[in-house]
């Protein structure tokens, strides 16, 4: 499975994206998808995870990010509002097992925040 991620960019904090993920394949709901950012300097952490309709995020992004799928487009979005600095890195997708991307991992989109 291939993975292209879309929509990111450069805003200030407090704003909006959305982001999008297209994998080449249909992904069955069952299996968890998620998305991943690296900070220029760290390493690459799950941020937001979703299976059978279930989600979960990781505490820096908790209530400010939301995760969905639709499963008819092979498409996984990442709505990220009130953006701060701190969430300035490139974001992945990837199939999630145990916090680990199970396939290759695409080139990702670049969010930067910043006044």
């Amino acid at each position: 499975v291939q993975f292209v991620e879309s929509g990111g960019g450069s805003v200030q904090p407090g704003d909006s994206l959305r982001l999008s993920c297209a994998a080449s394949r249909s992904i069955p709901n069952t299996l968890a998808m998620g998305w991943y950012r690296q900070a220029p300097g760290k390493q690459r952490e799950l941020v937001a995870r979703i299976s059978s309709g279930s989600s979960a995020y990781a505490d820096t992004v908790k209530g400010r990010f939301t995760i969905s799928r639709d499963i008819a487009k092979n498409t996984l979005y990442l709505q990220m509002n009130s953006l701060e600095p701190e969430d300035t890195a490139v974001y992945y997708c990837n199939m999630d097992s145990g916090g680990q991307g199970v396939y290759y991992w695409g080139k990702g989109t670049l969010v930067t925040v910043s006044s």
